[in-house]
């Protein structure tokens, strides 16, 4: 098994591509492992967690909570985990954040990686070191910073991956594209989303381009005071529209890219709002919603983002070129 490794401040991340599930215990001994996946993955692939200690939790959003947190790090203390345990998220972006921000937190700190399952886990959610759970309707609003020492990236699981978590995957995939390459939007214009679904081999070599940007930007600024701030790009008003409306990340995300494209369109000239709009709706993903402006503001004005009366905002002032503008919550409120 070769490895693509990224060094950050504090750790290395080795990222296994196209590994089995099976290679896992080439890196982690069983005995000295917990594996952290959901129900879902859980039932579809019971065979593969066989010889594994397992912690399985409930499946969705609505349960990367601290309750769910408290009851694994109970079931940590239950098995005698200590400071040489290693905890492997299996699962989607929900599993990933969990697993991260309970092994960033239990004793202090124990080694961890990931198998990540689903599109959005394999090019964004897993990458990175933002492990966290929501509080209420806001997003992501507790958390960590810590970087997973390996990620192995197994295609299998994506056999059983629904049509509409592949469309959620790949809005990160078309934001990365928007932000960063412009080639790379190109390309996804050019193909369609049952093309990376028949073709194996395009679809990991797309997996690739897109960890390996994610994680080049990372390095750069790992604790997010700037170039990171591009990977926001939709997701100032994704994350008050998601939880609140019940979308998917990715769902909410599309949304939020083409209202980003507006402002910028309005702030920064740019020109190619029907463009970006065009290769979303073409990925099968949403462009719009009706939604209440008083209560999508009232949660959006506590985002992450915010610092004093502004906002940090993703605005792209061409495609594959995108810049942070720090935007009033007066102006803001206006703009929705």
């Amino acid at each position: 098994m070769q490895a693509k490794t990224v060094q950050f401040s504090a750790r290395s991340t080795s990222f296994y591509f196209d590994a089995q599930y099976e290679d896992l215990k080439k890196l982690v001994a069983p005995g000295k492992a917990v594996v952290l996946t959901d129900t879902n993955l859980f039932n579809a692939h019971t065979e593969k967690f066989a010889g594994w200690q397992i912690i399985v939790i409930k499946a969705g959003e609505a349960f990367k909570d601290q309750a769910t947190v408290d009851n694994i790090i109970s079931q940590l203390i239950e098995r005698g985990a200590d400071r040489g345990t290693t905890l492997i998220g299996v699962g989607g972006g929900v599993v990933t954040d969990i697993t991260g921000y309970v092994a960033s937190i239990y004793l202090r700190g124990i080694p961890f990686g990931f198998v990540p399952t689903t599109i959005l886990g394999m090019v964004d959610a897993a990458i990175g070191g933002k492990n966290g759970v929501d509080v209420g309707v806001y997003k992501n609003m507790v958390g960590t910073i810590t970087q997973p020492q390996f990620l192995l990236y197994d295609m299998d699981f994506l056999k059983s991956l629904p049509d509409r978590e592949w469309r959620n995957g790949f809005a990160e995939v078309i934001k990365h594209a928007a932000i960063k390459r412009n080639d790379l939007f190109q390309q996804l214009e050019s193909a369609t989303l049952q093309q990376y679904q028949q073709d194996k081999a395009a679809l990991l070599n797309l997996i690739q381009e897109n960890v390996m940007l994610k994680a080049g930007i990372v390095q750069q600024d790992e604790f997010e005071t700037g170039e990171r701030r591009l990977l926001n790009f939709g997701h100032t008003l994704a994350h008050a529209l998601e939880k609140k409306y019940e979308l998917m990340h990715g769902e909410a995300v599309s949304i939020g890219m083409v209202f980003a494209a507006k402002l910028s369109a309005a702030l920064c000239g740019f020109e190619k709002v029907e463009v970006l709009r065009t290769v979303i709706e073409k990925y099968g993903l949403p462009t719009s919603i009706s939604y209440d402006k008083e209560a999508v503001f009232d949660v959006l004005k506590v985002d992450k983002k915010k610092a004093g009366d502004f906002v940090h905002f993703i605005l792209l002032k061409e495609l594959g070129r995108a810049v942070v503008q720090k935007i009033s919550l007066v102006d803001l409120k206006r703009f929705l």
